[in-house]
């Protein structure tokens, strides 16, 4: 057995991404049934692949409860028609969910234990609320082991403007409206439609329909409009519903490989993995999690940040972007960080969202050949912070 294979992203998709609720487009929409779209998109689009050579198929899922629950990677497998003999299984590290699911499974094949598998995430927070079912230890509060915002994560936004005073409202705001402009530009450039699945929905009202793209984005977003929200989580606060991540569903996958299994198999490799790290803080601080988780990848791969051609960084908050940013010295609106915009306007269905990161940075790396590195980073409720250091095989 090799000591250590090289791993590769060989592809990845996701389902447009709903709104949250009862008129969101995934109201009447069970999550499995948006892994088993997705599993089976990723099978559809690689006939080279046998089935039955899928050694593994890891699924987070922030909230592992009804249709999210029973071990959802197994089921999910079932479902969408590979072999019995796959096996498969549940991952939960919240928000960063799907990145663990790709990173675990990459670790078993850098390790020799899998040759391909496949990774991702769901989310269905109309279905199921963040935090649904669940009995937090009175510990945590009685002890102070964190902040009482701790587990709120608009809260801990709202600590992060004050650990970071140079980072305004109004900055915040103008950050939202770039990620809404670049996800429309994006979309009128046809950047977006290639790795989206059509998905099947219902309504008892409607009946059948087809969820074709993302039904978050809100082109048109002006500075004037985001300056009258509400800033819920404080009285004269920064954080509002407009330079923030929604509250979305939806599901996304990958395929993960060796890099000689996919050369013997025909599959396109499109990025290979360089390292990742995950790194813990103050649960009331948790977006300052991808400056320690990045500093640490990059010090695993021998990097500097100055090597990174390509971020895609997960905007929960704009002002956890912007934190991130500040702290690396790279301007707000710098065109290497989120060329196709982010959560503020997709949406970020909490466990999914790691994948699409990853999905969007080989679609940028196939246009962006003299890139050679690229991150995917995000933070993480609890206090955590994931990056993923990724080497452009284009």
């Amino acid at each position: 057995m090799p000591s250590s294979r090289d791993v590769v992203f060989v592809d990845g998709v996701r389902t447009p991404f709903g709104r949250s609720g009862p008129k969101g487009l995934y109201a009447e929409t069970r999550a499995d049934d948006l892994v088993v779209r997705v599993i089976r998109e990723l099978m559809r689009r690689n006939p080279a692949l046998p089935p039955e050579r899928v050694d593994e198929v890891a699924i987070a899922a922030t909230t592992q409860i009804g249709d999210q629950g029973l071990t959802i990677g197994r089921s999910a497998a079932v479902l969408a028609g590979l072999p019995k003999s796959v096996p498969g299984y549940a991952i939960d590290r919240m928000c960063a969910g799907a990145m663990t699911a790709v990173t675990t499974v990459a670790g078993g094949i850098a390790f020799g234990a899998y040759d391909v598998a496949i990774a991702g995430g769901v989310e269905h927070m109309g279905r199921h609320p963040m935090g649904e079912g669940v009995d937090p230890n009175p510990r945590f509060l009685s002890e102070k082991l964190v902040d009482p915002s701790a587990l709120v994560m608009g809260m801990t936004a709202e600590n992060l403007h004050d650990r970071y005073p140079a980072i305004s409202k109004e900055r915040a705001d103008a950050y939202a409206v770039l990620s809404q402009e670049k996800v429309a530009k994006a979309y009128a450039d046809g950047k977006i439609q290639p790795d989206l699945v059509p998905t099947a929905i219902r309504t008892a009202e409607k009946g059948w329909g087809l969820a074709v793209e993302d039904e978050a984005p809100r082109p048109g977003t002006t500075l004037e409009g985001l300056a009258a929200l509400k800033t819920p989580f404080r009285p004269h606060g920064h954080v509002t519903a407009g330079n923030s991540s929604g509250i979305n569903d939806g599901a996304t996958g990958c395929l993960v490989a060796a890099r000689d299994v996919a050369e013997e198999l025909g599959l396109t490799a499109k990025m290979r993995l360089v390292s990742y790290a995950f790194a813990g803080v103050d649960p009331e601080v948790m977006g300052v999690g991808p400056i320690p988780s990045t500093e640490r990848a990059l010090r695993l791969a021998g990097l500097s940040i100055s090597d990174i051609g390509l971020f895609e960084i997960n905007e929960a908050f704009a002002v956890q972007v912007l934190a991130f940013l500040e702290h690396f010295g790279i301007a707000d609106d710098d065109p290497r960080v989120n060329p196709y915009g982010g959560a503020i306007a997709f949406g970020h269905p909490l466990a999914s969202s790691g994948v699409r990161l990853m999905t969007q940075l080989a679609r940028q790396f196939a246009e962006r050949p003299d890139v050679r590195y690229g991150i995917t980073t995000m933070c993480v409720g609890m206090g955590m912070g994931g990056t993923v250091i990724w080497e452009n095989l284009a």
